[in-house]
């Protein structure tokens, strides 16, 4: 990229143009604080001697195969066979990634539309797109939509949607003019009640997480049947994607958008990411649906082919019209997904999701045996809470500092103002979950709580 240099002329002249004195205005409205904070910052220091501090910082990392793992809350370890890795790399995959042009885009756009599918079948939904960034962003785009499709300002949301979904609503909400409605908040290891109850005025939808934060189960249809009959639809929140091959699918059950997190597929974790959002819905709000969606066709020779179907967002339309400003799919990350869960097929899912289940049952039947623990949950998937008899945070790190064991996550680290949580500790297992894990968990526990 060339370097174009404006001259003090050419800044002055646009400064003019817009009405200010000095750049310094345009930043106005950013607090001084934030716009030129104090920084503690080390003097300066050589390649080698900053070499050596990375690598110092690096060897502070601990990998998640190191030692039992526990960890859930919103990202779950799983196997990733050899071969997704392997197949995403062959050359069948690595047309043009941005698939603006279908006839040199046949790889990606046909990747795109088998995931599509996989997707629609695992949420029980008619149409699903060519994935988003990650599942809260789904989930927010999936509450703009219903805004969008009732005219509505309100979306009331129902206690255990995770505390990082709720704020990246909140964040998109703040912006939109939409209000977010707390319905109760949830307790740990208790399912919702029976329905939502009195829903507010000019309601747009209703938002249920399903498995919950605090991972409890159970029935969406009285939801469901609530929402609608107060003219709002029902959006389900899906945080573990494998609970899918085992759980009843939202869509069949009356969901009208169905979001999720599929990072448990194809995706290892990482610090943060990068993650892959699923977003599926039924045939009448297809034209109302954020992000890409590829379609199925045929060529000028009566070959199948691929194109994109719909792109509703901002950089192929009118911003006027846009319904989102999404500009890419997570494209790697579905790719991978897709590839994983073809490995599976529908058998080896549901076999996964009993693996994970199992695994569950068991480690919280031996925390359950610890004194000074108890499991909260009538219900759970892969993910259960724990009620300590002193705070969760201050045995996490007893345990792992003292036993290697990555025990769970503290409630408090999602819910830092609820004291009544201080004492609650989430605990996942998956199928890599051994139960010599699930006895050094045990052993742990019964160390650190005598």
């Amino acid at each position: 990229m060339r370097w174009l240099p404006n001259t003090e002329a050419d800044r002055r002249a646009m400064l003019d143009r817009i009405g200010v004195a000095t750049v310094n205005d345009l930043f106005s409205d950013v607090p001084a604080d934030v716009l030129d904070p104090a920084l503690d910052l080390p003097p300066a220091a050589g390649e080698i001697e900053i070499e050596r501090t990375f690598r110092e910082l690096g060897g502070r990392n601990r990998a998640a195969g190191d030692g039992p793992f526990f960890l859930g809350g919103g990202a779950y370890r799983h196997h990733i066979p050899a071969s997704v890795d392997a197949l995403i790399q062959r050359g069948e995959f690595l047309t043009s990634y941005t698939p603006y042009q279908p006839e040199i885009s046949q790889g990606t756009l046909q990747t795109l539309f088998e995931f599509q599918t996989q997707v629609a079948l695992l949420t029980g939904c008619d149409v699903a797109n060519a994935s988003m960034y990650d599942g809260s962003t789904a989930c927010a785009e999936a509450a703009l939509m219903a805004a969008r499709i009732t005219r509505r300002a309100r979306i009331a949301v129902a206690g255990g949607l995770h505390p990082h979904w709720h704020d990246t609503l909140a964040t998109y909400f703040h912006f939109a003019g939409l209000e977010l409605v707390p319905l109760p908040v949830a307790e740990p290891g208790c399912w919702l009640p029976d329905g939502p109850g009195a829903l507010p005025d000019d309601c747009a939808a209703v938002l249920v997480q399903y498995p919950d934060v605090f991972g409890a189960v159970g029935d969406v249809r009285p939801w469901a049947e609530a929402a609608h009959a107060a003219g709002a639809l029902l959006i389900v929140a899906v945080p573990e994607v494998v609970a899918l091959g085992s759980l009843r699918s939202p869509g069949t059950d009356g969901a009208d958008i169905v979001v999720a997190e599929g990072q448990s597929l194809g995706v290892g974790l990482a610090f943060g990411g990068p993650y892959v959002g699923l977003f599926a819905t039924s045939d009448r709000y297809v034209r109302n649906m954020p992000g890409r969606l590829a379609g199925e066709t045929v060529d000028t020779e009566g070959r199948r082919s691929f194109v994109l179907t719909l792109a509703a967002r901002e950089q192929h339309i009118r911003r006027g019209r846009a319904t989102s400003n999404i500009c890419t799919n997570s494209g790697l990350c579905a790719l991978a997904f897709s590839v994983h869960l073809a490995l599976l097929g529908e058998s080896g899912l549901a076999r996964l999701a009993r693996l994970n289940h199992e695994a569950a049952v068991r480690t919280a039947e031996r925390v359950d045996a610890v004194a000074g623990a108890s499991v909260a949950n009538r219900t759970f998937f892969n993910e259960f809470a724990v009620a300590l008899d002193r705070p969760a945070a201050d045995v996490v790190a007893a345990i792992e500092q003292r036993h290697g064991v990555l025990a769970g996550v503290p409630a408090s680290r999602l819910y830092p103002d609820r004291e009544d949580l201080a004492r609650h500790l989430l605990i996942a297992a998956t199928e890599l979950t051994s139960d010599a894990d699930i006895e050094r968990l045990g052993t742990a526990l019964e160390e650190t709580l005598r």
